[in-house]
């Protein structure tokens, strides 16, 4: 039997939720950079420069090598993963976002006898541009590193 305590010594876990955390962080500035808007909300939103699942992801499969060997089972498990998840942060969840755009621009112009058919706006910071998957994977890899050599 396993003790749930040891959850506090897993260091691919906190290294995985370190790297989160500073990609969820990093994305209060980098959204003042761009929008001149300084939006403290953006901590808890999805969407948005870095990818912080991809940082989750990278961070993870890097220590899981680190830990088990890059040679192991578990690592390749890691990479199909992070794999999967970064194609889908740049593809799918991306082109969502895209159309929810689309969807808000055309609720903002249709008009019903001169009342907005809705004022509910659909949710556009889904997914992440490619350059958002990248800040991710080096954010992640930065994590790791420093969790491995720290």
């Amino acid at each position: 039997m396993h003790d749930i305590l040891g959850i506090f010594q897993n260091r691919v876990l906190w290294c995985a939720v370190a790297a989160w955390f500073a990609a969820q962080a990093l994305k209060i500035p980098t959204y003042w950079l761009v929008e001149k808007k300084l939006d403290w909300m953006r901590f808890f939103g999805s969407g948005g420069m870095p990818s912080s699942h991809t940082a989750f992801v990278v961070s993870m499969t890097i220590m899981v090598g680190a830990t088990l060997g890059f040679d192991s089972p578990g690592f390749a498990i890691a990479v199909v993963l992070a794999a999967i998840v970064m194609y889908d942060a740049s593809g799918v969840r991306h082109e969502t976002g895209v159309q929810g755009q689309v969807l808000n621009e055309i609720i903002q112009k249709v008009f019903v006898d001169g009342q907005p058919i809705t004022d509910v706006e659909l949710k556009e910071l889904v997914g992440h541009t490619k350059v958002e998957v990248a800040g991710g994977f080096v954010v992640g890899v930065l994590t790791a590193l420093a969790f491995i050599f720290l």
